[in-house]
């Protein structure tokens, strides 16, 4: 590494740690927690802000696991590239309802072939599935795999096309029973961020297995690409619930 790498990586380490230094080591409250987590901003980009979510259920039962998805009222400040593979008429509605790809058994091959994924999401019809069921090496790591229970799998390929460029996000708890969800960009309004918070912990605690037992949220937290986690406080879970 040379003298400037070095300098850079130092500028970096003094940039986090003055913004790990204004975050004091409490909850905080979502109204708070959204303009602090912008006002120690220091990345030259328009960062991605987070939300964390430490969940009480054991997802090595299937019956504890925790997914679903949810429309954020403001989007993610970006448009998602969404591919659908179906048949011919399927695909023409998918373009008219402003699908990026659009393809049939040739999209299937140059997945399986190229393991290509340029896109963000991936809508299929029922039809399909037989021939998509070979690119779970491929979808399946990234997260791509159409599936029914986030309504990838689906005969109205218009609306899964609109909802995911409306802002549809996908939530599902991993082997460590965490849920990751972006819900916007570090330039949106604050209330925008606040809202679309607001909106994925009310869709993850509505989301809460019959099975889970003890405390179901452990733990909230949020934090821009580049900047400290910042905790939140548990009076957004009862907000959530009563909603």
């Amino acid at each position: 590494m040379g003298d400037k790498e070095i300098g850079m990586a130092r500028k970096i380490s003094k940039n986090l740690a003055k913004a790990r230094a204004a975050v004091e080591p409490r909850p905080y409250l979502l109204n708070d927690a959204v303009p602090l987590i912008q006002q120690i901003k220091y990345a030259k980009f328009d960062e991605n802000v987070d939300l964390t979510l430490r969940l009480g259920v054991d997802t090595r039962h299937a019956d504890q696991m925790v997914r679903g998805t949810v429309i954020l009222p403001h989007g993610l400040g970006k448009t998602k590239t969404v591919a659908v593979i179906s048949t011919a008429e399927n695909q023409r509605i998918a373009q008219e309802a402003g699908a990026d790809i659009v393809g049939g058994e040739e999209l299937v091959e140059r997945i399986q072939k190229e393991s290509w994924t340029d896109f963000d999401a991936l809508i299929a019809t029922p039809d399909m599935m037989r021939s998509i069921g070979r690119l779970g090496k491929v979808l399946g790591p990234r997260g791509l795999m159409p599936n029914p229970k986030t309504g990838t799998v689906t005969t109205d390929v218009a609306a899964a096309v609109k909802e995911i460029k409306a802002g549809k996000v996908e939530f599902r708890a991993d082997k460590t029973a965490l849920v990751h969800v972006p819900v916007g960009k570090s330039s949106f309004e604050p209330q925008k961020l606040i809202e679309n918070a607001m909106t994925v912990i009310t869709s993850v605690v509505k989301a809460k297995p019959a099975a889970a037992k003890g405390k179901y949220v452990k733990g909230i937290f949020m934090s821009s690409t580049m900047g400290p986690g910042i905790e939140i406080d548990q009076a957004v879970v009862d907000a959530a619930g009563k909603a």
